[in-house]
């Protein structure tokens, strides 16, 4: 009786993950239990093999619960994770179909329970009803190959364990924190060390946990405790925390969780702890060493907005900035910037090139937009000098100067919000984004146009203004959005903003050449000269990377804003209240029309 009890309860348990599903929820009652009769369940312990590589395809997969990660080893031998399986998504479907061997290992994250449907039990279901099942399993190859969610919606919890490497109360802090900052997303339930390591440890207590709490978090111990294991074993992602003045160098903890089952499929963060009260944090730097992290986070103790910073990250919620270049036009980002603040609409990373990168290190450093007027309008008031044109038109010590004094000693990595600046490297030929090292000279290096300013030198190669290649970072912006590990969109939001007018640039057919006295002349003169200077040919060819593929950055970002600009003068510093007015106006606008709910929550 015990036994049909079981049968029935995992029959039901399999009916409902079916119905939630994407791929399967549409199948009408009758062969949904065809379906469901047909599927052998099995049980995974945190770290077990579902399939290797190149196994034989003879069965597909359907998770049940827990979490499956997709991994596979380069050419090198070095690991790479791939994408999450969660509840209801099913996989190895397209291998068993076109008989193909597997294309990749899949591995159980933590404990979980899958649903197996042999070969032999597809077939049977193929002769059943053969349109329905054909539709329906090329409809699970199309959305393999187009990356879609096979659930409907989620219906589990995202868990966390918060891990503290070194004894005190970090740990307690910043679960208390983050179970704050998620409980603004959702329903979040934390589980303490002193709940015992039986509290939720069968998958039925987990299973019930999950379906109730939008997210689990876990303390654990600074010690490898039954608790610990099981917190670690049950979580998707493992949030290390340290104080900020601790050593760096990995402990015998971490040594010993290495050998635990399943972490190293794990996405992996440190967060370090500061007082409240700190200026500046640390320089992560030595953290990376010896250690697989996806991030670090530099936190302040009660810092609200530092925890939703994290919580935003970790839920694949974060927003991105990219702020483009265009000389005074670029005083736009200003009013964009107050727009979205005055929207409620975080901004948890900032990047940038030429003006975009000058506003945007700013901003990061916690300068206000009024403030960034003022001391930008300054800073373009120096000038700069000519110099003997064999390196360049005009010497670059003046800028060069002025930013030194504006970021001082500052580095991009101890930033509390995340910054980048983007650079086209002349010595290798493609973009380089700066998020390490001093911020002025990543901030130079963005604002030195090749041939009027000497190139910034950075480890012996050639860094000039990013424009020659992008303009609009947003690709740069999305690396970092998503995980390192994955690089795949859908990983938080991305609000580009390009004021890089095309302006016409051409001349009267009857002219027969650009002549330098015509010019001279209409200028001294007032008259209207249509042909254009060296400034303005010198201004295009720098740009002509990043106009031809406008359609490609559009397409990278998620919300792309052109204030309209064209009206006022690519030197037109004299105007910048009007241009930061215009860029307000015109983004207070655009963002009536966006879904901000979807944004934030």
């Amino acid at each position: 009786m015990l036994e049909q009890e079981d049968g029935e309860n995992d029959l039901n348990e399999i009916l409902a993950i079916l119905r939630a599903s994407r791929l399967f929820g549409g199948l009408d009652t009758p062969w949904l239990y065809a379906l469901a009769q047909r599927l052998q369940l099995q049980r995974l312990a945190a770290g077990e093999q579902v399939y290797a590589e190149r196994d034989e395809s003879n069965s597909l997969i359907i998770v049940l619960s827990g979490r499956l990660r997709v991994k596979r080893q380069d050419r090198e031998g070095k690991l790479q994770l791939y994408n999450e399986l969660c509840p209801g998504e099913c996989i190895g479907e397209t291998g068993m179909i076109l008989r193909q061997p597997r294309t990749a290992d899949v591995i159980a994250v933590r404990d979980s329970t899958i649903a197996v449907l042999p070969r032999a039990g597809y077939e049977a279901l193929m002769l059943g009803n053969p349109l329905l099942f054909n539709q329906l399993f090329s409809q699970a190859i199309y959305h393999f190959l187009r990356h879609t969610p096979q659930l409907s919606e989620r219906r589990r919890a995202q868990t966390y364990v918060v891990l503290p490497l070194h004894a005190g109360n970090s740990a307690l802090a910043l679960c208390q924190q983050l179970e704050s900052s998620l409980g603004k997303l959702g329903k979040v339930h934390l589980l303490r060390p002193e709940s015992g390591a039986d509290n939720g440890a069968s998958l039925n207590a987990i299973d019930a946990l999950e379906t109730h709490f939008d997210y689990l978090i876990y303390q654990a111990e600074a010690s490898l405790s039954d608790w610990t294991r099981h917190a670690v074993r049950q979580a998707d992602q493992v949030v290390f925390v340290a104080e900020h003045d601790a050593s760096p160098a990995p402990g015998e903890l971490e040594a010993r969780l290495r050998e635990e089952p399943g972490l190293s499929y794990k996405r992996q963060h440190i967060v370090l702890l500061h007082p409240g009260n700190t200026l500046q944090p640390v320089a992560p730097g030595p953290w990376w060493q010896g250690r697989t992290l996806e991030r670090i986070y530099l936190l302040r103790r009660d810092h609200p907005e530092d925890g939703s910073r994290l919580a935003r990250f970790l839920t694949g919620r974060a927003v991105g900035i990219v702020l483009g270049g265009g000389g005074a036009r670029g005083f736009a980002h200003l009013g964009v910037l107050r727009a979205l603040e005055e929207a409620g609409i975080p901004i948890d990373l900032i990047g940038g090139n030429s003006m975009g990168a000058l506003i945007g290190a700013q901003y990061a450093c916690g300068a206000r937009p009024e403030e960034i007027l003022a001391r930008t309008l300054a800073f373009a008031a120096g000038g700069e000098r000519p110099t003997v044109p064999v390196v360049s038109m005009l010497s670059g010590k003046r800028l060069e100067r002025d930013l030194q004094r504006m970021f001082g000693d500052t580095t991009i990595d101890r930033l509390w919000r995340p910054y980048f600046a983007a650079a086209c490297n002349l010595s290798r030929a493609c973009t380089s984004v700066q998020d390490s090292g001093p911020l002025w000279r990543a901030v130079l290096a963005s604002n030195s146009p090749a041939g009027l300013l000497p190139p910034v030198l950075c480890d012996g190669e050639l860094l000039v203004d990013g424009a020659i290649l992008d303009n609009v970072p947003v690709e740069a912006m999305r690396v970092r959005l998503g995980t390192p590990l994955e690089k795949r969109r859908g990983n938080g939001t991305i609000i580009a903003i390009d004021v890089d007018v095309r302006e016409q640039l051409s001349v009267d057919p009857a002219i027969p050449r650009l002549s330098p006295w015509r010019k001279i002349h209409s200028h001294w003169s007032n008259k209207v000269e249509t042909a254009p200077g060296i400034g303005e040919i010198l201004y295009r060819a720098s740009h002509m990377g990043s106009l031809t593929q406008r359609a490609r950055t559009i397409s990278l970002a998620d919300f792309y804003l052109e204030p309209p600009v064209a009206d006022f003068p690519l030197m037109g510093y004299r105007r910048a209240a009007e241009i930061v007015e215009v860029g307000y106006r015109y983004t207070q606008n655009e963002i009536a029309k966006w879904d901000r709910h979807a944004i934030l929550h």
